[in-house]
């Protein structure tokens, strides 16, 4: 049985094949054109199992479904698009994190260095108990919006 059924119009088909023949697209688009195309069960259509589109185009049995689920629920134009991201980051350093980061950076390196290294500052910022764990990432960012 199949969960999500893609019937696509002749437009839709038509707009596809011009996707994948000319023009400039990212490769999501042009690869979500590619199983839109292979699933269709319009009269316009010739399906091909998800196995066979999956082996074809190196995709994952799971990325099919998706794009058809997005097909379905949210429309044509949003099945060819990426999903946006809408995972929230907390912020580890604030305001006062970046300030006392900033001051440590301009002081006096340890005893044995002739510069602040990124590791020695988030190492050094865990040790005053400015926060409880920062990566060296997380002070190069900071350090990259203060000249």
């Amino acid at each position: 049985m199949e969960k999500y059924r893609v019937t696509l119009t002749k437009e839709e088909r038509d707009e596809l094949m011009e996707i994948i023949n000319k023009g400039k697209h990212t490769s999501q688009k042009f690869r979500n054109a590619y199983i839109l195309l292979n699933c269709d069960r319009g009269e316009h259509g010739d399906p091909v199992i998800n196995e066979q589109i999956s082996h074809v185009l190196k995709v994952g049995m799971r990325t099919i479904d998706r794009v058809k689920k997005r097909f379905v629920e949210q429309g044509f134009d949003e099945a060819l698009q990426r999903k946006p991201v809408d995972r929230v980051y907390e912020r580890k350093a604030d305001g006062d994190v970046e300030a006392h980061l900033v001051a440590l950076s301009c002081s006096e390196p340890p005893e044995g260095h002739a510069n602040w290294s990124l590791r020695l500052l988030a190492d050094r910022m865990v040790e005053l108990e400015y926060v409880e764990s920062i990566s060296h990432e997380t002070v190069r960012r900071v350090l990259k919006k203060t000249n």
